[in-house]
């Protein structure tokens, strides 16, 4: 007999609209980028960004994620004007094909989240460092009133895969979490989601581990965010390329519903609400 980790319905306040999680929902990816992992994800030019954006909505995603700064293991570095930049385009398309779209922006600096949560609407900030390459984030957060990711990595995206080891991984990922958590609280902040970082600072070791033991995550009481699309766990693990890592991120998907994700971040958005209704029917039908 199938069953998945059982929790409490958790919900979200996302620009004042209370959206329950009761169904997990899915995370589609806008990466307005030249030099994203995943080849197939690059939109620089207003169409790509159109037809992806169109392409995404039309297939079922709850939540559209920009970002424009690639956190790909040894990805360039860009300033923030060169972010915003990118940004902007994006979000503009955004709001002009689908003005009350949920959307997320993926950025570790304060400044950027707020410019786009003031200028666009924006309902939630994906923050890859958990607040740690930008101390005004969290303040920023609070002050905003707006849903934030709260990510677990070592190091900066440059140099997060020379900080890959652990004594007790899910301990210490558990009690970074339990830290900020709390200086997010005591802040006022009450819409966090927890990302424990798929390949961020990690072995492919280390993710099968994570994914194996996912279920203790919920234990903060918060959503639980998952981002293993395409990733290297996938393609390095069997000698692919992440072009080639559909199959095994519909899988790893399906593992991670089960073990309580309440959110998929994914860049394909018609396999993954499949997985959602596959799972979802499955276990229903044996209550």
């Amino acid at each position: 007999m199938f069953q998945w980790t059982q929790k409490e319905p958790l919900s979200l306040n996302l620009g004042g609209e209370l959206v329950s999680l009761s169904r997990p929902l899915i995370m589609g990816i806008l990466n307005i980028t030249p030099d994203s992992f995943y080849s197939g994800s690059r939109t620089t030019e207003e169409g790509q960004i159109a037809e992806r954006l169109h392409k995404m909505v039309n297939e079922g995603a709850d939540i559209i994620d920009i970002g424009a700064y690639s956190s790909r293991s040894n990805a360039d570095d860009i300033s923030p004007d060169e972010e915003m930049k990118r940004l902007s385009k994006g979000l503009d398309i955004i709001r002009k094909l689908y003005p009350t779209a949920r959307v997320s922006v993926d950025t570790f600096r304060a400044d950027i989240a707020a410019r786009c949560v003031r200028e666009y609407g924006v309902q939630m900030i994906n923050d890859i460092s958990g607040g740690e390459l930008d101390s005004q984030m969290f303040e920023t957060i609070a002050e905003l009133k707006v849903a934030y990711i709260l990510m677990h990595m070592k190091g900066t995206p440059q140099t997060m895969m020379q900080q890959t080891r652990y004594e007790h991984i899910i301990p210490e990922m558990l009690y970074y979490f339990s830290e900020r958590i709390a200086r997010l609280e005591s802040l006022g902040v009450n819409d966090i989601i927890i990302d424990p970082g798929f390949g961020f600072s990690k072995s492919i070791d280390d993710n099968y581990l994570l994914m194996n033991r996912l279920d203790e995550f919920t234990r903060t009481g918060y959503p639980l965010l998952v981002g293993i699309s395409r990733k290297s766990m996938i393609y390095k693990y069997f000698g692919y390329t992440p072009e080639e890592s559909l199959n095994g991120t519909t899988i790893l998907n399906t593992l991670a519903l089960l073990g309580g994700a309440d959110i998929l971040r994914v860049h394909d958005v018609k396999e993954a609400v499949e997985a959602v209704k596959i799972v979802s029917k499955t276990i229903q039908s044996v209550k």
